[in-house]
């Protein structure tokens, strides 16, 4: 009796070390919205991010930043964007408006893997960095904000934003740019980015279980996926045939019925107008197959996941992994590639082949690799290598359906997602039940917490120096206590601290149930979110003081940390690196 005593104790003290140093996988998908994914209201498959959010839980008030640049620097330093140095996108203002438009991440901040690093852990990316400029490097100082070199130790993924993803450019193993039909170490019968991002994902996975299985690891998965251009592989897009043949109106009002059971939808909350007339489509198997290749593509990339998953299985790491999954922005309204003529595909190539070694110089490609001209237009079938085209503003209202607007704007189109947060061991260490698995947590939460919450996890220390830089402290608070204890039991300070927005002069700042918010370059608008997150009843004339107050609330904060006013430098908008 006394060595099962003794034995439980020391298992009891096993459990207790392993969930206070959990592994963490952060995934992140790019302009998605939020009733794209099944578990938060879509029709797409995706099932194995349907069962972490069954076996954990589901985040219904989680924000992103509205867009690509600003959220990645943002997520990875928990600090607003500005503060990172990437208050607009990656093009450098600093010399006219400060160094909060830098473009490029700040050394004033660390990354979370720079801050994992102090616990112990290994740290591993894969996927869209996007937060420095891209450059041909001519030195090692001109990777000074690449990925290794921001704490990373192993990085396989694309520099820039977008792309090709049957031949993305910038692609970088480790610290070396690589063309992917060039590379020794991985050569699938077919490529595309999206399953390349996760392959080396669980390849990562599998060599730290060989190379070091007494460390923890983190890994921090960047999706492309569905951002622009709408590539996907002819079977992922057969899957989808015919299933958006009726239109923008049916597909939104079977997502609203599956949002009320799934308990995503207030029934105060009034639903904003559909975009788009689907009668009035004059080439709706064109507008429908749109759909059917974004669908395709975030099938795909739930496909990979679910691969890493069994991986994490096999090797023993899946329980003790915190896994967290997440999207940059909302559904995308940008007419990418869709005006102008249609551009019939040629019947054999007309320009010279590209070599195996050539690198993409630009964010879309003249050409594919084997000389066919790059096709945008209305009427071109999305889906090739040879099309670049997005969905559409029309197709985005019902990605973020039942929200208004879209990424770029902070209104709750733009910058609601989903966070599912799925931890098997650390859960039930800490006393949750089955019962309670897959339940939602309604408590206002933003990117900014992703850092505090992963060091809260792992026992790190987030420094005050480093490397002879002052750092700034975080702006987040850690999510750990919501992952495990109920919501309810909480004190009322987490739902009542202040959460702020800015980008392109749109402004939000949210403050328990109230919520302050502006689309440049128009006036306040003020909602109360609980009986109105659509943002349907603009309550700003009524209450004027609150208006005021939150207001002024905002001014403090965008002074603060480095706000200047829109257009940067007082003139004509510079044309950004989209993302």
């Amino acid at each position: 009796m006394k060595h099962l005593v003794l034995l439980s104790a020391l298992l009891l003290s096993l459990s207790s070390f392993a969930a206070e140093k959990p592994n963490i996988i952060l995934i992140m998908a790019d302009d998605v919205g939020y009733s794209d994914i099944g578990c938060y209201g879509g029709e797409i498959e995706t099932p194995n991010l349907d069962a972490l959010a069954k076996g954990g839980m589901r985040f219904t008030q989680f924000y992103n930043t509205a867009r690509c640049c600003p959220t990645r620097a943002s997520l990875l330093t928990g600090l607003y964007a500005h503060q990172a140095g990437i208050g607009h996108m990656v093009d450098d203002w600093s010399t006219k408006v400060g160094e909060s438009y830098a473009g490029d991440l700040s050394k004033k901040s660390v990354t979370i893997a720079e801050a994992m690093k102090t616990a112990g852990y290994s740290t591993y990316m894969t996927g869209k960095w996007h937060v420095t400029k891209v450059t041909k490097p001519q030195t090692e100082s001109d990777k000074h904000n690449w990925p290794l070199q921001r704490g990373f130790d192993r990085f396989y993924g694309t520099i820039h934003g977008a792309g090709s993803f049957f031949d993305p450019n910038t692609l970088t193993r480790d610290n070396t740019y690589i063309s992917p039909f060039a590379d020794a170490e991985y050569q699938p019968n077919e490529y595309y980015y999206t399953d390349a991002i996760n392959d080396h994902a669980a390849r990562f996975v599998t060599e730290h279980a060989k190379s070091s299985p007494e460390k923890p690891f983190f890994m921090y998965m960047a999706h492309t996926s569905a951002h622009w251009p709408m590539h996907a592989k002819k079977a992922d897009i057969a899957k989808y045939k015919g299933h958006y043949d009726a239109g923008y109106d049916s597909i939104r009002a079977a997502r609203l019925e599956k949002m009320k059971r799934l308990g995503l939808l207030d029934e105060r909350w009034k639903v904003t107008p559909q975009a788009g007339d689907w009668s009035q489509v004059e080439n709706k198997a064109w507008e429908a197959r749109c759909m059917e290749v974004f669908a395709a593509m975030i099938d795909c990339m739930d496909q990979g996941i679910g691969r890493l998953i069994e991986t994490l299985k096999k090797n023993g790491q899946y329980d003790n992994t915190v896994i967290l999954f997440l999207q940059d922005n909302g559904g995308c309204a940008e007419g990418m590639g869709r005006n102008g003529p249609h551009k019939p595909r040629a019947d054999k190539p007309t320009l010279p082949a590209l070599a195996n070694d050539y690198l993409q110089p630009d964010m879309i490609p003249k050409q594919t690799r084997d000389g066919f001209p790059m096709r945008q237009g209305q009427g071109v079938m999305p889906g090739g290598a040879d099309t670049y085209i997005g969905y559409g503003l029309n197709w985005a209202n019902v990605s973020n359906t039942p929200f208004r607007d879209y990424k770029h704007w902070q209104h709750e189109g733009g910058i609601s997602t989903p966070l599912i947060a799925h931890w098997p061991a650390g859960m039930k260490t800490i006393g949750h039940s089955d019962k309670e698995m897959g339940r939602l947590v309604s408590t206002p939460s933003h990117l900014i917490d992703i850092m505090a919450t992963c060091v809260d996890l792992a026992g790190a220390t987030y420094p005050k120096q480093h490397r002879g830089k002052t750092i700034q402290p975080m702006e987040g608070t850690s999510l750990k206590p919501l992952l495990v204890s109920p919501a309810e039991s909480l004190p009322i300070s987490w739902s009542e601290r202040p959460l702020f927005w800015e980008h392109e002069g749109n402004r939000a700042i949210r403050v328990g149930e109230w919520k302050l918010v502006s689309k440049h370059p128009g006036d306040w608008e003020l909602y109360h979110i609980t009986t109105d997150r659509t943002e349907m009843n603009d309550l700003a004339a009524q209450q004027p003081d609150r208006v005021k107050e939150m207001a002024a609330q905002w001014d403090t904060w965008a002074k603060r940390v480095g706000v200047m006013p829109w257009p940067l430098g007082g003139k004509a908008k510079k044309k950004s690196k989209k993302g």
